[in-house]
This record gives C-alpha cells, structure tokens and sequence, in this order.
C-alpha cells in the first residue's frame, strides 16, 4: 500500500514541479529571446511572399500574395538552382578533401618522429596569423600559372588545408592511450589500417564536428569564387545572391526575389546543423 502510494505521488510532483509560478518569467523570457533571435529569418519568408508593392507596404506584415511564385522564379529565370549546385559541389569536395588531409597530417604530427616536427606544426599554426586579403593575389597568380583559373579546382584547392583542423585533430591524437598504438604495431597494423580502423571510428564525432563547420565555411564563400570564377554559370549561391540585388522594377528593389534567394541559401547549412548538432556540440566540448 505504502509502495502505491509513493508512486501515484511521485508523477504528481514532476506535475507539480514543472508548473512554480515562478518559473513562468523564466520561460517566458527564453520563448521571448528565440523569438527574438528567429524574428530575421521569420521576416525574411514573409517577404519572400510578397509582391514588390506589398513588401514596400509598411503596414503589410503576413503572407503576400505570390506564394511561392518568387521561388521558383530565383530557380528558373535567375539560375539559383544552378549556383546553388555549384556551391553544394564546391562545398562537399572541400569538406571531403580537408578532413583527409588534416587527418593525414595528424597522424604524421602525433603517432611518426621526424627531425623539426615542432616547428612544422608551429609553422603550421603560423598561417592562421595570415589574413586572408594578403594570400588572394599569390594564389590567384599560382592558379592563373597552374591554368586552374575558372575551373573547380581553383575553387576547391585553396581550401583543402587547414590549420584548424590539423590542430583539433591533432589535440584529439594525442588523447588515445599509447598502449592502444602499441598493440596495433605489435599485431602489425600498418598505418593506413590504424587510421582506417581505428583512429577513425575513435574519432567520429569530431571528424562530423569539423566536417559540419567545413561543409558551412565553404558555402559561405564569396570574395575568392568572385575572384578566381568569370563565367557566370559556374559561380556560387553567395555570388548569385549579389546577382539578384540588380533585379527591380521602376527603380524599385525586389526584396520579394532577394527573400526568396536569401531563404534557399540558408537551407543547406541549416540542415547540416540539425542533422549533425550532436556531434558539432562534441567538437566544441558542449555535448551532454
């Protein structure tokens, strides 16, 4: 009886708990602040809605009357589905071609011996110092030389290394205990087999981590594909985006079509984010 007891008071409790007046100010405030923090993004599907008088139209603030006829439009007569197909390659090839380096680099840094193995690493970790505007003219003359210039591989080339990434993987190394690597020479695991079979799997979710910021940088870019790309055709999403500012009617901007590409260029990285959170949060230390 008294077992019976205990557990019909034990939900009324949790029950109990979860409704303190007192907390309500809390959760209102933290529903108040995503709110807050959305309102940009909510805003920009509305207009992304709307005709170009509606959008013009201060007091008008719910759906427009286009529907998802500005999507489409930004697909088919503005070629955003073609940018948005060239970033998402450019994004993939620079994601899969930096994890592999960097884990390549790691693994020599951490598990071989070689003579001025610090100061590689240090000089590596020097190039984050370097800003970006002052490596575009050398790697835009070394791809023009290379005859790389307008092609994929000088949008793609540039990217494949990373100080960033050589270091957390690196840091991530050096935390494996040395009697695993022992084991594996003593069973005559070869390296390639040892990073395949092993520092791999350990390191899943930093490697997601890294892969998600990766996939999420490269998408973003704009100034090198500006520079180093000529024909429209093979620009990217964040290019495009510029094309479409140039669209209007009477001297009037069409923010309506503008919405709608911003609205589509967001979606990609936000569904990386969702499907991969877990692991973004482990990179960072964040997970529970």
């Amino acid at each position: 009886m008294s077992h019976e007891t205990q557990d019909d008071a034990a939900p009324s409790a949790i029950t109990d708990a979860t409704l303190v007046p007192e907390q309500w100010p809390v959760h209102a405030g933290l529903i108040g602040s995503i709110l807050l923090m959305a309102s940009p993004l909510l805003l920009a599907f509305v207009m992304s809605t709307q005709t170009v008088p509606e959008v013009y139209d201060i007091t008008n603030i719910g759906a427009g009357s286009d529907g998802l006829a500005n999507y489409l439009e930004v697909l088919t007569t503005y070629e955003m589905a073609s940018y948005m197909l060239n970033s998402l390659v450019m994004s993939v090839v620079v994601t899969v071609g930096k994890i592999a380096v960097s884990l390549l680099a790691a693994v020599a840094l951490v598990f071989y011996r070689f003579r001025f193995k610090n100061a590689i690493f240090f000089l590596i970790l020097f190039t984050l110092m370097v800003p970006v505007p002052v490596r575009i003219v050398p790697l835009y003359e070394l791809m023009a030389a290379w005859g790389w210039s307008n092609t994929l591989l000088a949008l793609t080339g540039p990217y494949l290394a990373s100080a960033t990434a050589v270091f957390l993987l690196r840091q991530h190394f050096l935390s494996i205990p040395d009697s695993l690597v022992e084991s594996a020479k003593l069973d005559g695991v070869g390296p390639l087999r040892f990073l395949w079979d092993v520092l791999i799997p350990m390191s899943r979710g930093m490697i997601s981590g890294l892969g998600v910021i990766t996939f999420i940088y490269a998408w973003n870019q704009y100034l090198w594909p500006l520079i180093v790309i000529s024909d429209q055709n093979k620009q990217v999403v964040q290019v495009g985006m510029k094309y479409l500012q140039s669209v209007g009617n009477a001297g009037q901007t069409d923010w309506g079509l503008i919405m709608a590409g911003a609205v589509l260029t967001l979606l990609p990285p936000l569904v990386a984010l969702i499907a991969f959170r877990g692991p973004l949060l482990e990179t960072f230390g964040l997970a529970e």
